[in-house]
This record gives structure tokens, sequence and C-alpha cells, in this order.
């Protein structure tokens, strides 16, 4: 099946490691472009040549972060189609225990930060429209234990995706969210190391999802092929979320 992702260009963030690696060498197979940004600068660079893509060392809760993607993309390609927003997940901690100061960061590089770069992205998109996907979690849906955080804030930016949906459909922009369950990234081994006693064997398929088979999704996500699906949350996450 051809994606018609060829000589498309994204932004992906989170881009050098985990989901956000995972989905741009599924776009870089389809033949898509990329600017590619993370906050290590060797993580980065590594990750750009190795897929011959832009890389760009930045943090998404600078202000700043957002034009300056934009600008790579289009000062290398001359366009730009859409983005994957992704970032790293905010700090475990139930709901009584995560401080005040770890709320206002994780508000800004979990909700803030990709506000800021999916108003960016839609405003340098082409006429004929284009596609941005958040990377949320199932946290959207149901409460994972441990991460009161993410519980607070990815549904809220999950009904933005939807209120976005509406407001730039019009325009031909879709927009979707991709929520990941266990997949077998850093972040996943090192919380099980905290959690030892989670069994894979709870979830249906009976196993943890490998980060090639999220990246799969969101390269669809995001292209062509997907041209009719729009607001949507979609879960990957071998069947483990129980709510509908």
């Amino acid at each position: 099946m051809d994606l018609g992702l060829a000589g498309k260009v994204f932004v992906v963030t989170g881009g050098s490691r985990g989901l956000g690696r995972a989905a741009a060498e599924s776009l870089r197979q389809e033949g898509a472009e990329l600017v590619l940004c993370g906050r290590d600068p060797g993580a980065v660079a590594r990750t750009a040549d190795e897929l011959g893509v832009i890389g760009v060392v930045a943090d998404l809760t600078d202000p700043q972060t957002p034009a300056r993607l934009v600008e790579a993309a289009q000062a290398a390609y001359g366009r730009l189609d859409g983005a994957l927003i992704s970032v790293g997940g905010p700090p475990t901690g139930s709901a009584l225990t995560v401080s005040d100061e770890q709320w206002r960061a994780s508000f800004e590089s979990v909700f803030l930060g990709p506000v800021r770069l999916s108003r960016a992205v839609v405003e340098a998109l082409p006429d004929e429209g284009g596609a941005v996907a958040f990377v949320l979690s199932t946290s959207v849906k149901q409460p994972i234990p441990g991460l009161a955080a993410s519980n607070g804030l990815r549904p809220g930016l999950a009904m933005l995706a939807k209120t976005m949906a509406d407001e730039l459909g019009p325009r031909g922009i879709r927009v979707n969210g991709l929520l990941p369950g266990r997949i077998l990234t850093d972040r996943l081994r090192g919380l099980l190391e905290q959690e030892p006693e989670d069994d894979a064997r709870t979830i249906p398929l009976g196993r943890y999802g490998e980060p090639a088979e999220f990246g799969r999704v969101a390269a669809f996500v995001l292209s062509p092929a997907a041209s009719y699906l729009s607001g949507t949350m979609i879960a990957v996450d071998g069947g483990a979320m129980r709510a509908l």
C-alpha cells in the first residue's frame, strides 16, 4: 500500500529516541522528509545522520522553538505538510505528591509546548491542507497508577486536538491523537524497573509493543492514505485499555 508520503515534509518532535524516533523511521521508509528535534545534542545529531534528515536541538518549553522548526522545514524543503508532536512523559507520582513546581513544568512540556507548535505548524500548512498528530497516552481514557500528572494533563490535550479537528477541518487539515500503551521504549523500561510486578500477560496480545509497531501507525495517520481520519484518538496498546 502506497501511503502517499513521498516528498511530504513533517516536523517530528522527540524524534531522536523512543516513540518519536520510531515514527520518524517509518515516515522516512515511506519517503517523507523530516525536521526532527530533541533536547540531547548527541542523540539529535546521531539520529539525523542515520535517517538523513534535518536535526534541530530544541526544547518545546521554549516559546521560540516552534518558529525555529517551521523555518528549518521551509528553508530545507520549501514546504511543510504536518507534524508529529511527541514529548517526554511527566514525572511519576500520585495526585497528592506531585508538587506545584512539577505541575507547572509538566504543563509547559506536556500541554503548552505542543499547543504552541501546533499553532505554528497549522499557520504554515499549504492550501491543500495537512495533518497533525499528538502522541498522548492511554491516560486520556483511563488513569495510569503512579502517573497523576499524565492523567491530569493528557485528557485536556486530547480534547484540544478534537477541538482543532473541528476548527481546521474546513481547511482540509486533519488532527488526531495517538494513545500508546506499553511500548518497549527506554521510558517504559525505566518504569518497569520501578514496577517489577508488571506483567505483559495482562495485555490481551500477551506482550509489550515494539516501537516500530507504533511508528507504522503514526506514519499512516499522518499520510494521505488516512484522508478521512480526523478528530479521533487511536489506541496502540495491544488491546490493554478497557475503556471504549
